[in-house]
Protein backbone atom coordinates (compact mmCIF):
# COMPACT_ATOMS: atom_id res chain seq x y z
CA UNK A 1 0.00 0.00 0.00
CA UNK A 2 1.35 3.41 -0.99
CA UNK A 3 1.92 5.82 1.88
CA UNK A 4 2.43 9.58 2.04
CA UNK A 5 4.37 11.56 4.63
CA UNK A 6 2.77 14.83 5.63
CA UNK A 7 4.65 17.94 4.56
CA UNK A 8 4.32 20.86 6.94
CA UNK A 9 6.50 23.59 5.43
CA UNK A 10 6.57 23.43 1.61
CA UNK A 11 7.88 27.02 1.31
CA UNK A 12 10.69 26.83 3.84
CA UNK A 13 8.92 29.50 5.87
CA UNK A 14 6.46 28.25 8.46
CA UNK A 15 4.66 31.60 8.48
CA UNK A 16 4.08 31.59 4.70
CA UNK A 17 3.14 27.92 4.73
CA UNK A 18 0.65 28.56 7.55
CA UNK A 19 -0.93 31.45 5.64
CA UNK A 20 -1.46 29.20 2.60
CA UNK A 21 -2.76 26.40 4.83
CA UNK A 22 -5.30 28.87 6.24
CA UNK A 23 -6.80 29.67 2.81
CA UNK A 24 -9.68 27.12 3.09
CA UNK A 25 -10.74 28.47 6.49
CA UNK A 26 -10.40 32.06 5.26
CA UNK A 27 -12.53 31.19 2.23
CA UNK A 28 -15.34 29.91 4.42
CA UNK A 29 -15.21 32.79 6.90
CA UNK A 30 -15.13 35.47 4.21
CA UNK A 31 -17.92 33.80 2.24
CA UNK A 32 -20.12 33.56 5.32
CA UNK A 33 -19.37 36.80 7.12
CA UNK A 34 -18.77 39.27 4.31
CA UNK A 35 -20.06 37.91 0.99
CA UNK A 36 -23.34 36.65 2.51
CA UNK A 37 -23.07 33.37 0.63
CA UNK A 38 -25.32 30.53 1.80
CA UNK A 39 -23.64 28.30 4.37
CA UNK A 40 -23.76 25.13 2.29
CA UNK A 41 -22.25 26.92 -0.72
CA UNK A 42 -19.54 28.50 1.45
CA UNK A 43 -18.66 25.13 2.99
CA UNK A 44 -18.45 23.43 -0.39
CA UNK A 45 -16.28 26.27 -1.74
CA UNK A 46 -13.94 25.96 1.25
CA UNK A 47 -13.72 22.20 0.70
CA UNK A 48 -12.75 22.72 -2.94
CA UNK A 49 -10.06 25.23 -1.93
CA UNK A 50 -8.76 22.77 0.66
CA UNK A 51 -8.49 20.04 -1.97
CA UNK A 52 -6.52 22.35 -4.26
CA UNK A 53 -4.17 23.51 -1.51
CA UNK A 54 -3.60 19.99 -0.16
CA UNK A 55 -2.88 18.46 -3.56
CA UNK A 56 -1.14 21.26 -5.45
CA UNK A 57 0.81 22.94 -2.62
CA UNK A 58 1.35 20.32 0.09
CA UNK A 59 1.77 17.39 -2.31
CA UNK A 60 -1.02 15.16 -1.00
CA UNK A 61 -1.99 12.50 -3.57
CA UNK A 62 -5.37 13.34 -5.07
CA UNK A 63 -6.84 9.92 -4.31
CA UNK A 64 -5.92 10.11 -0.64
CA UNK A 65 -7.27 13.66 -0.45
CA UNK A 66 -10.59 12.62 -1.99
CA UNK A 67 -10.95 9.71 0.42
CA UNK A 68 -10.19 11.95 3.40
CA UNK A 69 -12.88 14.39 2.35
CA UNK A 70 -15.32 11.52 1.78
CA UNK A 71 -14.69 10.12 5.25
CA UNK A 72 -15.34 13.56 6.70
CA UNK A 73 -18.59 13.92 4.76
CA UNK A 74 -19.82 10.57 6.07
CA UNK A 75 -18.75 11.49 9.61
CA UNK A 76 -20.61 14.79 9.28
CA UNK A 77 -23.88 13.03 8.60
CA UNK A 78 -23.25 10.39 11.28
CA UNK A 79 -23.19 11.28 14.12
CA UNK A 80 -23.52 15.10 13.90
CA UNK A 81 -26.26 15.43 11.30
CA UNK A 82 -28.08 12.53 12.92
CA UNK A 83 -28.30 14.48 16.18
CA UNK A 84 -29.57 17.65 14.48
CA UNK A 85 -32.22 15.83 12.45
CA UNK A 86 -33.70 13.99 15.41
CA UNK A 87 -33.66 16.84 17.92
CA UNK A 88 -35.48 19.07 15.42
CA UNK A 89 -37.95 16.23 14.83
CA UNK A 90 -38.75 16.08 18.56
CA UNK A 91 -39.05 19.85 18.76
CA UNK A 92 -41.48 19.98 15.82
CA UNK A 93 -43.64 17.31 17.45
CA UNK A 94 -43.92 19.33 20.65
CA UNK A 95 -44.81 22.47 18.70
CA UNK A 96 -47.42 20.68 16.59
CA UNK A 97 -48.87 19.08 19.71
CA UNK A 98 -49.09 22.35 21.60
CA UNK A 99 -47.16 21.07 24.61
CA UNK A 100 -44.28 23.38 23.81
CA UNK A 101 -46.52 26.38 24.38
CA UNK A 102 -47.35 25.02 27.81
CA UNK A 103 -43.64 24.51 28.45
CA UNK A 104 -43.03 28.17 27.62
CA UNK A 105 -45.68 29.17 30.14
CA UNK A 106 -44.04 26.94 32.77
CA UNK A 107 -40.62 28.52 32.32
CA UNK A 108 -42.21 31.96 32.37
CA UNK A 109 -43.84 30.88 35.63
CA UNK A 110 -40.42 30.36 37.22
CA UNK A 111 -39.45 33.83 36.04
CA UNK A 112 -40.85 36.11 33.35
CA UNK A 113 -37.52 37.94 33.19
CA UNK A 114 -35.77 37.13 29.91
CA UNK A 115 -32.31 37.47 31.44
CA UNK A 116 -33.06 34.86 34.07
CA UNK A 117 -34.65 32.58 31.48
CA UNK A 118 -31.35 32.72 29.61
CA UNK A 119 -29.47 31.63 32.71
CA UNK A 120 -31.85 28.73 33.26
CA UNK A 121 -32.08 27.49 29.68
CA UNK A 122 -28.99 28.56 27.74
CA UNK A 123 -26.43 28.13 30.52
CA UNK A 124 -27.59 25.60 33.12
CA UNK A 125 -29.98 23.44 31.05
CA UNK A 126 -27.60 23.58 28.08
CA UNK A 127 -24.66 22.53 30.28
CA UNK A 128 -26.55 19.39 31.28
CA UNK A 129 -27.02 18.38 27.65
CA UNK A 130 -23.38 19.20 26.93
CA UNK A 131 -22.32 16.93 29.75
CA UNK A 132 -24.66 14.13 28.77
CA UNK A 133 -24.32 14.21 24.99
CA UNK A 134 -22.25 17.07 23.55
CA UNK A 135 -21.63 17.19 19.79
CA UNK A 136 -24.18 19.88 19.00
CA UNK A 137 -27.00 18.63 21.23
CA UNK A 138 -27.04 21.55 23.74
CA UNK A 139 -27.15 24.25 21.06
CA UNK A 140 -29.90 22.41 19.19
CA UNK A 141 -32.02 21.98 22.32
CA UNK A 142 -31.52 25.42 23.88
CA UNK A 143 -31.80 27.23 20.55
CA UNK A 144 -35.15 25.57 19.91
CA UNK A 145 -36.40 26.25 23.44
CA UNK A 146 -35.36 29.92 23.33
CA UNK A 147 -36.97 30.54 19.97
CA UNK A 148 -40.13 28.95 21.31
CA UNK A 149 -40.01 31.25 24.32
CA UNK A 150 -40.11 34.23 21.99
CA UNK A 151 -36.43 35.13 21.73
CA UNK A 152 -35.48 36.64 18.40
CA UNK A 153 -33.62 34.35 15.96
CA UNK A 154 -30.24 36.03 16.37
CA UNK A 155 -30.62 36.15 20.15
CA UNK A 156 -31.62 32.48 20.39
CA UNK A 157 -28.80 31.38 18.07
CA UNK A 158 -25.99 33.62 19.28
CA UNK A 159 -26.72 33.40 23.00
CA UNK A 160 -27.01 29.60 22.89
CA UNK A 161 -23.57 29.53 21.30
CA UNK A 162 -22.03 31.91 23.87
CA UNK A 163 -23.52 29.93 26.76
CA UNK A 164 -22.19 26.63 25.40
CA UNK A 165 -18.54 27.31 26.26
CA UNK A 166 -17.42 26.62 29.82
CA UNK A 167 -18.97 23.10 29.93
CA UNK A 168 -17.54 21.92 26.58
CA UNK A 169 -14.22 20.50 27.81
CA UNK A 170 -16.08 17.95 29.95
CA UNK A 171 -18.84 17.33 27.40
CA UNK A 172 -20.25 13.94 26.45
CA UNK A 173 -19.31 12.44 29.82
CA UNK A 174 -15.72 13.67 29.62
CA UNK A 175 -14.96 12.50 26.07
CA UNK A 176 -12.58 15.41 25.18
CA UNK A 177 -10.44 14.79 28.28
CA UNK A 178 -10.41 11.04 27.71
CA UNK A 179 -9.27 11.60 24.12
CA UNK A 180 -6.60 14.07 25.27
CA UNK A 181 -5.18 11.54 27.72
CA UNK A 182 -5.17 8.87 25.04
CA UNK A 183 -3.22 10.87 22.42
CA UNK A 184 -0.72 12.42 24.86
CA UNK A 185 -0.13 9.52 27.23
CA UNK A 186 -0.61 11.92 30.15
CA UNK A 187 -2.53 10.89 33.25
CA UNK A 188 -6.30 11.26 32.89
CA UNK A 189 -6.83 12.54 36.45
CA UNK A 190 -3.99 15.06 36.09
CA UNK A 191 -5.53 16.46 32.91
CA UNK A 192 -9.01 16.51 34.42
CA UNK A 193 -7.73 18.37 37.48
CA UNK A 194 -5.79 20.93 35.43
CA UNK A 195 -8.74 21.72 33.16
CA UNK A 196 -10.83 21.88 36.31
CA UNK A 197 -8.53 24.60 37.65
CA UNK A 198 -8.75 26.68 34.49
CA UNK A 199 -12.41 26.57 33.48
CA UNK A 200 -14.15 27.42 36.79
CA UNK A 201 -12.94 31.02 36.33
CA UNK A 202 -14.89 31.10 33.10
CA UNK A 203 -17.87 29.31 34.58
CA UNK A 204 -18.09 32.44 36.75
CA UNK A 205 -17.43 34.85 33.88
CA UNK A 206 -19.60 33.36 31.13
CA UNK A 207 -23.00 33.86 32.84
CA UNK A 208 -22.14 37.56 33.35
CA UNK A 209 -20.84 37.76 29.78
CA UNK A 210 -23.99 36.08 28.46
CA UNK A 211 -26.37 38.54 30.11
CA UNK A 212 -24.15 41.50 29.19
CA UNK A 213 -24.26 40.38 25.53
CA UNK A 214 -28.05 40.21 25.71
CA UNK A 215 -29.13 43.08 27.95
CA UNK A 216 -26.11 45.37 28.15
CA UNK A 217 -24.05 46.30 31.18
CA UNK A 218 -26.87 47.94 33.16
CA UNK A 219 -29.23 45.11 32.39
CA UNK A 220 -26.59 42.70 33.67
CA UNK A 221 -26.03 44.65 36.91
CA UNK A 222 -29.74 44.52 37.71
CA UNK A 223 -29.60 40.72 38.06
CA UNK A 224 -26.03 40.22 39.30
CA UNK A 225 -27.08 38.22 42.40
CA UNK A 226 -28.81 35.61 40.24
CA UNK A 227 -25.88 35.51 37.82
CA UNK A 228 -23.46 35.04 40.71
CA UNK A 229 -25.54 32.18 42.14
CA UNK A 230 -25.62 30.53 38.70
CA UNK A 231 -21.87 30.84 38.17
CA UNK A 232 -20.70 29.88 41.64
CA UNK A 233 -23.06 26.91 41.89
CA UNK A 234 -21.65 25.63 38.60
CA UNK A 235 -17.97 26.51 39.09
CA UNK A 236 -17.56 24.97 42.56
CA UNK A 237 -18.90 21.50 41.61
CA UNK A 238 -16.96 21.73 38.34
CA UNK A 239 -13.72 22.23 40.29
CA UNK A 240 -14.45 19.61 42.94
CA UNK A 241 -15.68 16.84 40.62
CA UNK A 242 -12.92 17.35 38.04
CA UNK A 243 -10.17 17.37 40.66
CA UNK A 244 -11.38 14.57 42.93
CA UNK A 245 -13.71 12.33 40.88
CA UNK A 246 -12.51 12.62 37.29
CA UNK A 247 -13.93 14.05 34.04
CA UNK A 248 -16.94 11.80 33.52
CA UNK A 249 -19.79 13.52 35.39
CA UNK A 250 -18.39 17.05 35.81
CA UNK A 251 -20.97 18.86 33.67
CA UNK A 252 -23.92 16.69 34.64
CA UNK A 253 -23.41 17.26 38.37
CA UNK A 254 -22.48 20.95 38.02
CA UNK A 255 -25.47 21.66 35.76
CA UNK A 256 -27.97 19.98 38.08
CA UNK A 257 -26.56 21.84 41.08
CA UNK A 258 -26.69 25.14 39.18
CA UNK A 259 -30.28 24.54 38.00
CA UNK A 260 -31.42 23.67 41.53
CA UNK A 261 -29.64 26.62 43.16
CA UNK A 262 -30.87 29.17 40.63
CA UNK A 263 -34.46 27.89 40.74
CA UNK A 264 -34.43 27.95 44.54
CA UNK A 265 -32.86 31.41 44.63
CA UNK A 266 -35.57 32.78 42.34
CA UNK A 267 -38.19 31.69 44.87
CA UNK A 268 -36.83 34.23 47.36
CA UNK A 269 -35.33 36.92 45.11
CA UNK A 270 -36.79 38.96 42.26
CA UNK A 271 -35.17 41.65 40.08
CA UNK A 272 -36.30 45.24 40.62
CA UNK A 273 -37.54 45.43 37.04
CA UNK A 274 -38.72 42.59 34.85
CA UNK A 275 -36.94 42.48 31.50
CA UNK A 276 -39.61 41.40 29.01
CA UNK A 277 -37.92 42.13 25.69
CA UNK A 278 -36.52 39.04 23.93
CA UNK A 279 -34.64 41.03 21.30
CA UNK A 280 -31.04 42.10 21.19
CA UNK A 281 -30.10 45.76 21.37
CA UNK A 282 -27.64 47.95 19.50
CA UNK A 283 -26.36 47.00 16.06
CA UNK A 284 -27.63 43.44 16.47
CA UNK A 285 -31.20 44.74 16.59
CA UNK A 286 -30.72 46.40 13.20
CA UNK A 287 -29.38 43.13 11.78
CA UNK A 288 -32.44 41.28 13.04
CA UNK A 289 -34.84 43.81 11.59
CA UNK A 290 -33.13 43.64 8.21
CA UNK A 291 -32.81 39.86 7.98
CA UNK A 292 -35.27 37.99 10.20
CA UNK A 293 -37.99 36.27 8.24
CA UNK A 294 -38.94 33.39 10.48
CA UNK A 295 -38.81 32.51 14.12
CA UNK A 296 -38.55 28.78 14.36
CA UNK A 297 -38.11 25.49 12.63
CA UNK A 298 -41.75 24.56 13.08
CA UNK A 299 -44.10 27.48 12.44
CA UNK A 300 -47.56 27.47 13.94
CA UNK A 301 -49.72 25.04 12.10
CA UNK A 302 -46.84 22.99 10.70
CA UNK A 303 -47.12 19.24 11.00
CA UNK A 304 -49.96 17.15 12.38
CA UNK A 305 -52.23 18.84 14.88
CA UNK A 306 -52.67 16.80 18.06
CA UNK A 307 -54.35 18.82 20.75
CA UNK A 308 -52.48 19.12 24.01
CA UNK A 309 -54.49 18.34 27.11
CA UNK A 310 -52.45 18.28 30.26
CA UNK A 311 -50.58 20.18 32.89
CA UNK A 312 -47.02 21.18 33.50
CA UNK A 313 -45.61 17.68 33.94
CA UNK A 314 -47.03 16.52 30.63
CA UNK A 315 -45.56 19.59 28.91
CA UNK A 316 -42.13 18.70 30.27
CA UNK A 317 -42.58 14.99 29.54
CA UNK A 318 -40.97 14.87 26.04
CA UNK A 319 -37.92 16.76 27.34
CA UNK A 320 -37.66 14.60 30.44
CA UNK A 321 -37.80 11.54 28.20
CA UNK A 322 -35.09 13.11 26.06
CA UNK A 323 -32.93 13.74 29.14
CA UNK A 324 -33.24 10.12 30.26
CA UNK A 325 -32.42 8.69 26.81
CA UNK A 326 -29.51 11.06 26.21
CA UNK A 327 -28.02 10.28 29.62
CA UNK A 328 -28.41 6.53 29.11
CA UNK A 329 -26.85 6.69 25.65
CA UNK A 330 -23.86 8.48 27.16
CA UNK A 331 -23.07 5.71 29.63
CA UNK A 332 -20.14 3.49 28.72
CA UNK A 333 -21.92 0.25 29.61
CA UNK A 334 -24.93 1.13 27.46
CA UNK A 335 -22.67 2.08 24.54
CA UNK A 336 -20.77 -1.19 24.88
CA UNK A 337 -24.00 -3.20 24.95
CA UNK A 338 -25.39 -1.47 21.86
CA UNK A 339 -22.08 -1.76 20.02
CA UNK A 340 -22.12 -5.46 20.84
CA UNK A 341 -25.37 -5.74 18.91
CA UNK A 342 -24.23 -3.74 15.90
CA UNK A 343 -21.00 -1.85 15.32
CA UNK A 344 -19.86 -1.66 11.71
CA UNK A 345 -16.27 -0.43 11.39
CA UNK A 346 -15.16 0.23 7.81
CA UNK A 347 -11.43 0.87 7.21
CA UNK A 348 -11.16 3.30 4.29
CA UNK A 349 -9.05 1.50 1.72
CA UNK A 350 -6.33 3.77 0.36
CA UNK A 351 -6.54 6.12 3.35
CA UNK A 352 -6.31 3.91 6.45
CA UNK A 353 -2.69 4.08 7.65
CA UNK A 354 -1.65 5.62 4.33
CA UNK A 355 -0.97 9.08 5.80
CA UNK A 356 2.09 9.34 8.04
CA UNK A 357 2.38 12.07 10.68
CA UNK A 358 6.04 12.96 11.13
CA UNK A 359 8.15 15.05 13.56
CA UNK A 360 7.99 17.72 14.90
CA UNK A 361 4.23 17.24 15.17
CA UNK A 362 4.79 13.82 16.75
CA UNK A 363 7.83 12.34 18.46
CA UNK A 364 8.22 9.66 15.79
CA UNK A 365 6.39 8.80 12.53
CA UNK A 366 2.84 7.61 13.16
CA UNK A 367 0.42 6.28 10.52
CA UNK A 368 -3.06 7.83 10.73
CA UNK A 369 -5.97 5.45 11.05
CA UNK A 370 -9.05 6.01 8.89
CA UNK A 371 -12.01 3.92 9.99
CA UNK A 372 -15.63 4.94 9.56
CA UNK A 373 -17.46 3.70 12.66
CA UNK A 374 -21.09 3.26 11.75
CA UNK A 375 -22.15 2.44 15.31
CA UNK A 376 -25.66 3.62 14.57
CA UNK A 377 -27.28 2.06 17.65
CA UNK A 378 -24.96 3.74 20.17
CA UNK A 379 -24.96 7.16 18.47
CA UNK A 380 -26.48 9.93 20.58
CA UNK A 381 -28.79 10.77 17.67
CA UNK A 382 -30.35 7.32 17.92
CA UNK A 383 -31.10 7.88 21.59
CA UNK A 384 -32.72 11.18 20.64
CA UNK A 385 -34.76 9.43 17.93
CA UNK A 386 -36.05 6.87 20.42
CA UNK A 387 -36.89 9.69 22.82
CA UNK A 388 -38.81 11.46 20.06
CA UNK A 389 -40.73 8.29 19.16
CA UNK A 390 -41.62 7.49 22.77
CA UNK A 391 -42.49 11.12 23.43
CA UNK A 392 -44.52 11.33 20.22
CA UNK A 393 -46.60 8.30 21.13
CA UNK A 394 -47.12 9.69 24.63
CA UNK A 395 -48.25 13.00 23.12
CA UNK A 396 -50.92 11.26 21.06
CA UNK A 397 -49.31 10.98 17.62
CA UNK A 398 -49.87 7.78 15.67
CA UNK A 399 -47.01 6.15 13.73
CA UNK A 400 -48.20 7.44 10.34
CA UNK A 401 -48.33 11.03 11.60
CA UNK A 402 -44.80 10.73 12.99
CA UNK A 403 -43.48 9.29 9.72
CA UNK A 404 -44.98 12.22 7.82
CA UNK A 405 -43.51 14.72 10.27
CA UNK A 406 -40.13 13.05 10.03
CA UNK A 407 -40.22 13.48 6.26
CA UNK A 408 -41.06 17.17 6.70
CA UNK A 409 -38.17 17.53 9.16
CA UNK A 410 -35.71 16.03 6.68
CA UNK A 411 -36.84 18.58 4.09
CA UNK A 412 -36.51 21.44 6.59
CA UNK A 413 -32.92 20.57 7.58
CA UNK A 414 -31.67 19.43 4.15
CA UNK A 415 -29.33 22.38 3.60
CA UNK A 416 -28.09 22.19 7.17
CA UNK A 417 -27.17 18.53 6.72
CA UNK A 418 -25.37 19.38 3.47
CA UNK A 419 -23.42 22.14 5.24
CA UNK A 420 -22.43 19.92 8.14
CA UNK A 421 -21.29 17.19 5.74
CA UNK A 422 -19.17 19.63 3.71
CA UNK A 423 -17.71 21.18 6.88
CA UNK A 424 -16.65 17.83 8.28
CA UNK A 425 -15.20 16.97 4.87
CA UNK A 426 -13.11 20.13 5.18
CA UNK A 427 -12.11 19.30 8.75
CA UNK A 428 -10.99 15.76 7.95
CA UNK A 429 -9.10 16.86 4.84
CA UNK A 430 -7.37 19.54 6.91
CA UNK A 431 -6.35 16.88 9.42
CA UNK A 432 -5.11 14.22 7.00
CA UNK A 433 -3.31 16.71 4.75
CA UNK A 434 -1.48 18.24 7.72
CA UNK A 435 -2.79 21.76 7.05
CA UNK A 436 -3.89 21.98 10.68
CA UNK A 437 -0.45 20.91 11.89
CA UNK A 438 1.17 23.58 9.71
CA UNK A 439 -0.93 26.25 11.41
CA UNK A 440 -0.18 24.66 14.77
CA UNK A 441 3.57 24.79 14.17
CA UNK A 442 3.27 28.49 13.43
CA UNK A 443 1.69 28.95 16.86
CA UNK A 444 4.32 26.72 18.44
CA UNK A 445 7.14 28.97 17.19
CA UNK A 446 6.10 31.83 19.49
CA UNK A 447 8.64 30.97 22.25
CA UNK A 448 8.01 32.60 25.62
CA UNK A 449 4.54 33.64 24.45
CA UNK A 450 3.62 30.03 23.79
CA UNK A 451 1.30 29.63 26.83
CA UNK A 452 -0.91 32.34 25.30
CA UNK A 453 -0.68 31.24 21.69
CA UNK A 454 -0.76 27.55 22.57
CA UNK A 455 -4.13 28.20 24.19
CA UNK A 456 -5.27 29.92 21.00
CA UNK A 457 -4.13 26.83 19.11
CA UNK A 458 -6.82 24.88 20.96
CA UNK A 459 -9.29 27.62 20.01
CA UNK A 460 -8.25 27.30 16.37
CA UNK A 461 -8.60 23.52 16.52
CA UNK A 462 -12.21 23.66 17.67
CA UNK A 463 -13.01 26.46 15.23
CA UNK A 464 -11.69 24.21 12.44
CA UNK A 465 -13.17 20.89 13.52
CA UNK A 466 -16.24 21.86 15.56
CA UNK A 467 -15.18 19.55 18.38
CA UNK A 468 -13.03 19.92 21.49
CA UNK A 469 -12.40 16.19 21.24
CA UNK A 470 -11.13 16.51 17.68
CA UNK A 471 -8.98 19.53 18.60
CA UNK A 472 -7.40 17.56 21.45
CA UNK A 473 -6.68 14.66 19.11
CA UNK A 474 -5.18 17.02 16.51
CA UNK A 475 -3.04 19.20 18.73
CA UNK A 476 -2.67 17.37 22.06
CA UNK A 477 0.57 15.67 21.04
CA UNK A 478 1.97 18.90 19.60
CA UNK A 479 1.16 20.74 22.84
CA UNK A 480 2.97 18.10 24.90
CA UNK A 481 6.08 18.05 22.70
CA UNK A 482 6.35 21.85 22.46
CA UNK A 483 5.85 22.30 26.22
CA UNK A 484 8.62 19.82 26.97
CA UNK A 485 10.96 21.54 24.50
CA UNK A 486 10.57 24.98 26.08
CA UNK A 487 10.40 23.87 29.71
CA UNK A 488 6.68 24.21 30.42
CA UNK A 489 4.40 21.69 32.11
CA UNK A 490 2.97 19.36 29.43
CA UNK A 491 -0.07 18.84 31.66
CA UNK A 492 -0.68 22.61 31.71
CA UNK A 493 -0.41 23.06 27.94
CA UNK A 494 -2.37 19.94 27.02
CA UNK A 495 -5.14 21.12 29.35
CA UNK A 496 -4.89 24.63 27.86
CA UNK A 497 -5.61 23.12 24.44
CA UNK A 498 -8.94 21.88 25.75
CA UNK A 499 -9.76 24.96 27.85
CA UNK A 500 -8.91 27.36 25.04
CA UNK A 501 -10.78 25.17 22.60
CA UNK A 502 -14.12 25.64 24.33
CA UNK A 503 -14.19 29.29 23.24
CA UNK A 504 -13.84 28.25 19.61
CA UNK A 505 -17.03 26.21 19.86
CA UNK A 506 -19.25 29.23 19.21
CA UNK A 507 -17.65 30.13 15.85
CA UNK A 508 -17.19 26.76 14.21
CA UNK A 509 -19.44 26.40 11.19
CA UNK A 510 -20.95 23.16 12.44
CA UNK A 511 -22.27 24.78 15.64
CA UNK A 512 -23.50 27.83 13.75
CA UNK A 513 -25.43 25.63 11.32
CA UNK A 514 -26.93 23.67 14.23
CA UNK A 515 -28.01 26.96 15.81
CA UNK A 516 -29.52 28.33 12.60
CA UNK A 517 -31.37 25.05 12.05
CA UNK A 518 -32.73 24.91 15.60
CA UNK A 519 -34.00 28.49 15.37
CA UNK A 520 -35.25 28.30 11.79
CA UNK A 521 -32.97 31.17 10.74
CA UNK A 522 -31.80 29.50 7.56
CA UNK A 523 -29.44 31.45 5.34
CA UNK A 524 -28.30 33.81 8.10
CA UNK A 525 -25.25 31.89 9.32
CA UNK A 526 -23.04 34.86 8.39
CA UNK A 527 -24.98 37.16 10.72
CA UNK A 528 -24.64 34.64 13.56
CA UNK A 529 -20.89 34.30 12.92
CA UNK A 530 -20.35 38.05 12.96
CA UNK A 531 -22.35 38.39 16.17
CA UNK A 532 -20.41 35.75 18.14
CA UNK A 533 -16.94 36.25 16.65
CA UNK A 534 -15.83 39.02 19.03
CA UNK A 535 -17.09 37.11 22.06
CA UNK A 536 -15.19 34.01 20.95
CA UNK A 537 -11.88 35.80 20.38
CA UNK A 538 -12.11 37.89 23.56
CA UNK A 539 -12.88 34.90 25.80
CA UNK A 540 -10.17 32.79 24.14
CA UNK A 541 -7.64 35.55 24.81
CA UNK A 542 -8.70 35.67 28.45
CA UNK A 543 -8.10 31.93 28.74
CA UNK A 544 -4.68 32.51 27.17
CA UNK A 545 -3.88 35.17 29.75
CA UNK A 546 -4.92 32.83 32.58
CA UNK A 547 -2.74 30.01 31.24
CA UNK A 548 0.22 32.42 30.87
CA UNK A 549 -0.21 33.49 34.51
CA UNK A 550 -0.37 29.84 35.58
CA UNK A 551 2.85 29.15 33.65
CA UNK A 552 4.96 32.08 34.85
CA UNK A 553 3.30 33.91 37.77
CA UNK A 554 1.41 31.17 39.63
CA UNK A 555 3.39 28.04 38.71
CA UNK A 556 2.09 26.21 41.78
CA UNK A 557 -1.34 26.07 40.08
CA UNK A 558 0.25 24.08 37.24
CA UNK A 559 1.45 21.30 39.53
CA UNK A 560 -0.05 17.91 38.79
CA UNK A 561 -2.33 16.16 41.26
CA UNK A 562 -0.30 15.22 44.28
CA UNK A 563 2.68 17.17 42.93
Amino acid sequence: MATWNQLYDPFGSILLSALIAALPVATMLIALAFLHIAAHVAAIAALVVALLVAVLVFGMPAGIAGRAAGLGIASGLFPIGWIVLNIIFLYRLTVANGSFKRLQETIAGITPDRRLQLLLIAFAFGAFFEGAAGFGTPVAVTGAVLIGLGFSPLAASGLSLIANTAPVAFGALGTPVIALAAVTGLDLMDLSAMIGRQLPFFSLIVPFWLIWAFAGFRGMLDVWPAILVTGVSFAVPQFLVSNYMGPFLVDVIAALVSLACLTGFLQVWKPRQIWTSARLGGRAAAVEEATAKGTGPAPAGAGPAVAFRGGTLLAWMPWLILTVFVFLWGLGDIKAFLNGIYNLAIPIEGLHRAVIKVPPVVAEPVPEGAVFAFNILSMTGTGILFAALVGGLAMGFNPLQMIREYGRTIWVVRYSLLTIAAMLGLGYLTRYSGLDATMGLAFASTGVLYPFFGTLLGWLGVALTGSDTASNVLFGGLQKITAQQIGLSPILMAAANSSGGVMGKMIDAQSIVVASTATGWFGHEGEILRYVFFHSVALACLVGVLVTLMAYVWPFTAMVVGG
